[in-house]
């Protein structure tokens, strides 16, 4: 989407342990790994948490409870070797199915598109062995800390 910014609403999932639910993506590119919350756009009249909720019926068939904002961050980044500008709306919340907290792989779908999400210890990304997008999102999970 070059030339534009895009509106996302991203939903942070943690579990007890500290873990993280995540996407997994590569950048082939830049030879990258790196890992970003579940979510997407953010539908034009559509609101950033009724976004967030929907995304995360559409990837998980999962629905959200407890869904507070976090905060919003601006992204400006190079993803396969296109520029690209992004205002994120992250929200943290719980899943209402329990069950889906013990299981470290899941598999989601993005439009027929299916992708794994997995549990990553929040540590791992403090310790920098891999990225978290977008930029600012460790910041606001460890501001407290």
């Amino acid at each position: 989407m070059s030339g534009q910014i895009a509106a996302l609403a991203l939903c942070v999932f943690q579990r007890e342990d500290g873990a993280l639910l995540v996407a997994y993506g590569y950048d082939t590119v830049k030879e990258q790994a790196f890992y970003r919350p579940l979510g997407g756009h953010i539908e034009f009249g559509e609101r950033a948490e009724a976004a967030a909720r929907r995304e995360i019926m559409e990837e998980l068939g999962a629905a959200v409870d407890g869904l507070r904002l976090l905060g919003v961050v601006e992204n400006l980044f190079t993803f396969l070797g296109e520029p690209g500008h992004e205002i994120v709306w992250i929200f943290e919340a719980r899943l209402v199915d329990e069950a889906l907290y013990a299981q470290e792989v899941i598999i989601a779908d993005e439009g027929g598109s299916p992708f794994e999400a997995r549990w990553v210890a929040l540590a791992d990304f403090v310790a920098g062995k891999a990225p978290l997008y977008p930029d600012g999102l460790l910041e606001l999970l460890t501001r407290d800390s």
